[in-house]
């Protein structure tokens, strides 16, 4: 998924598409490995400038940072490394769990393998204060990927994210949105919680084009953390 198009890394894909059951759109080509990468564009939102973030001193820092919840905020946990995801609605149980970085041109990367999920690893972890980003490939060559039944989810449903220390943050989603390219909310993906925990799950949405090989927009789901019990 590409927001804006992320044309460096597709330029060389030449395909064709087929429809696979669920209305998406599948490419079989030799040239490329994924339909799309996603890269979702921090600089818009001025989170990104020059290869570095506010408040950080020549390498990347959290966007935002992971601030002590104020008094009277929903709990929070401390900084733990995901190693799981699960998302029993769509039957998601993934435990290959990646960083991802930001490119030289302020792109979110994508995780190489298409049954891989990527965590955002300089912004909060999921369970921190902040809004912690998961992302993944909707698609492959090979058939659906791992984000593939993401746009099914709705409210009420649970992912949980299972940590390095043995604790699991549940979330529940609130809010399933699905956005264009050119329009996408870097802002509201990305900025303040409040200091409430929450987690985004972003893969591409819209059609699929093509000419460029990539989609036409992302689709975006919104979670917030449980009180641990």
């Amino acid at each position: 998924m590409t927001v804006p198009p992320d044309t460096g890394r597709q330029a060389a894909v030449t395909a064709t598409a087929r429809d696979e059951p669920g209305g998406r759109r599948v490419v079989r080509s030799a040239a490329a490995r994924f339909v799309s990468s996603f890269g979702v564009l921090l600089m818009a939102a001025g989170l990104w400038q020059g290869g570095t973030f506010p408040g950080s001193v020549g390498s990347l820092s959290a966007v935002p940072s992971a601030e002590a919840p104020e008094a009277g905020t929903a709990p929070v946990l401390a900084r733990a490394r995901p190693v799981r995801l699960t998302i029993p609605a769509i039957d998601v149980d993934v435990t290959d769990l990646v960083a991802l970085n930001v490119d030289t041109a302020g792109m979110l990367e994508a995780p190489e393998d298409a049954d891989t999920v990527g965590w955002y690893g300089s912004g909060p972890w999921p369970g921190q204060a902040g809004p912690a980003v998961l992302g993944a490939h909707v698609d492959s060559l090979s058939g659906p990927a791992v984000f593939f039944r993401l746009r099914e989810l709705g409210p009420g449903d649970e992912v949980a994210v299972g940590r390095a220390d043995g604790t699991e943050a549940v979330f529940h989603v609130y809010e399933v949105r699905e956005y264009d390219k050119d329009a996408f909310p870097t802002d509201r993906v990305y900025g303040s919680t409040a200091n409430r925990a929450e987690l985004r799950l972003v893969t591409c949405g819209g059609e699929f084009e093509r000419r460029s090989g990539n989609y036409t927009g992302n689709v975006v789901v919104y979670a917030k953390l449980d009180s641990p019990v």
